[in-house]
């Protein structure tokens, strides 16, 4: 027995079960409980079926991905305004000096404070969730920018800057996580895509706002600058990066001991080795002892973790996967590399040609218009080839443009010329940066999302803080070579150009010094050779 009542008028008319007189779909009513408009209802009297709230629509991953990106952006900024703004930093607290060392030493300590606490941070994040961790992160980074810009001395600014290594280091493998989180494979390239255009856009930004601001302002405002950045993106992200499910994990305290004595050593000796000669540092201990020492501590690191039956700082069946553990090579070449090739460059445009700050920033435009425009395009297309498509193509171009700028970096080449491999460097990059993260982390397990992200990163900080201190001692040992007596002259290489009898020869060394990152990268198109095509492809 059933009684037409027309149409539905109610929740509770719609609860008891509606049949359309019409060919029409059902919608989801107030409440989540589905009814229909002008629909007619019979009531029967066998029970109507049970029926569930209509599921919520699965929430886009974008907007958290562009809170993040604020972040990431942030560091990346940082990094390119400190290459720009090393002479003047020089100039205003250690103008009496022609040694480079000391200075190198503002990007150093940030390299070697970010580098060490990258694996235990990516295992934070697994454990308590990388929105916490890159708040957190975030924070930190942004108090120690204000600390920087207060400086009044190398030594303080060398510390402010280990704070903000330490602040990057919380917030950067949670970005890498939340894409390997909330992108499926398929996916992710056109996510990393964005983040590397992020990377082409710093580029830009970073030197343009550093030139501008360091002729303007002062070089303390090259930090200032973070503070609105990092308020804006901490409450970007309280808003609009979701909480992730968490996992428990044991952290590996002797692991995280061994590798911060490991990387301690090896840096430190490699930075202070041209200011000892190679030699004795003090009493029994000698450069080649501190790198060799560290080089020890690093295998007794490893084969802890192979042993541990605890859970390992870093996990060793990860490199497994063969496309994780080249891919994890190859970024510490190119990590070397980016950070070897900026110093010669900086150096040689705004000492040996004279170009200020800002007018060095401008030869960069094409490369950051490069990377910025060619990196989403990349990104997606890599979700659909094989990664060595663009990887191989990629770091060649990188190679290329280095080798142009070591061959025109002297006193008679028109300055303009540096605008092709500054185009050319821009390509390659849009090849290699976006790329080289997809393939490491595309088939990585969730559980272990933050411990593959932070080993990624770790890999490529350290080839950073090799490059920055083998470029330091390579710099200063071409300096020696083409002037002699150098670092014993009176007057110092911070202050302005140097005299126009010496331009000639320090440019000389320069081009000399952009030799190393030029060939080290080329190391990188051989690594990537043994990656394969990712399982979504095959």
């Amino acid at each position: 027995m059933h009684t037409d009542r027309g149409p539905c008028r109610s929740r509770d008319d719609a609860s008891r079960g509606c049949s359309s007189l019409r060919s029409r779909a059902h919608y989801p009513g107030p409440g989540g409980v589905v009814g229909c408009r002008v629909y007619r209802c019979r009531v029967t009297d066998a029970p109507a079926p049970r029926t569930e709230p209509a599921a919520a629509p699965p929430r886009s991953p974008w907007p958290a991905l562009w809170a993040l990106v604020i972040g990431f952006f942030m560091i990346l900024v940082d990094t390119t305004i400190v290459n720009v703004a090393n002479p003047a930093i020089k100039a205003a607290l250690d103008p009496e000096s022609n040694n480079l060392d000391r200075v190198v030493w503002v990007t150093s300590a940030y390299l070697l404070a970010y580098a060490v606490p990258l694996l235990i941070t990516g295992r934070l994040g697994d454990r308590f969730g990388p929105k916490n961790l890159y708040l957190i992160g975030l924070a930190v980074f942004t108090l120690a920018s204000l600390a920087c810009g207060l400086s009044t001395s190398l030594n303080m600014l060398i510390w402010a800057r280990a704070a903000q290594g330490l602040g990057a280091a919380l917030l950067t493998p949670q970005t890498m996580a939340v894409i390997t989180r909330t992108f499926p494979p398929e996916r992710r390239g056109a996510a990393m895509g964005l983040w590397g255009a992020a990377s082409g856009v710093a580029m830009l930004v970073g030197p343009l706002a550093g030139g501008f601001l360091v002729d303007g302002l002062g070089w303390e405002w090259i930090f200032f600058i973070n503070l609105p950045v990092g308020v804006v993106g901490f409450v970007l992200a309280w808003m609009l990066v979701p909480k992730l499910e968490t996992h428990t994990h044991r952290f590996d305290v002797p692991g995280v001991f061994l590798s911060a004595i490991a990387m301690f050593l090896i840096v430190f000796g490699l930075q202070e080795a041209e200011a000892y000669d190679w030699g004795v540092i003090w009493g029994p201990i000698s450069v080649w002892g501190l790198i060799g020492a560290g080089i020890v501590v690093m295998a007794l690191f490893l084969w802890y973790q192979g042993r541990t039956k605890n859970e390992p700082l870093v996990p060793l069946g990860l490199f497994r996967d063969r496309n994780f553990a080249w891919s994890n090579i190859t970024i510490a070449i190119v990590g070397f590399t980016v950070t070897a090739q900026g110093l010669p460059l900086m150096f040689f445009l705004q000492l040996a040609r004279g170009l200020t700050p800002t007018e060095s920033a401008l030869l960069l435009i094409p490369m950051a218009l490069a990377a910025g425009i060619v990196s989403p395009f990349a990104g997606r297309l890599l979700d659909r080839v094989d990664p060595r498509v663009m990887l191989v193509p990629g770091l060649l171009l990188v190679a290329v443009s280095l080798f142009l700028f070591a061959w025109m970096m002297n006193t008679d080449t028109p300055i303009l010329w540096m605008l092709l491999p500054s185009l050319i460097l821009g390509f390659g990059n849009a090849g290699m940066w976006g790329p080289l993260a997809t393939t490491a982390t595309r088939d990585l397990p969730m559980r272990q999302a933050g411990a593959g992200s932070g080993i990624y990163n770790t890999m490529r900080t350290i080839g950073s803080v090799l490059g920055s201190a083998a470029i330091a001692a390579f710099m200063q040992s071409r300096l020696e070579a083409n002037l002699p007596g150098a670092d014993d002259a009176s007057g110092g290489f911070g202050g302005g150009a140097p005299p126009d009898a010496i331009a000639a020869p320090f440019a000389d060394a320069m081009a000399q010094t952009m030799l190393l990152p030029a060939a080290f990268i080329l190391l990188g198109v051989v690594a990537v050779l043994f990656l394969r095509r990712p399982k979504h492809l095959r």
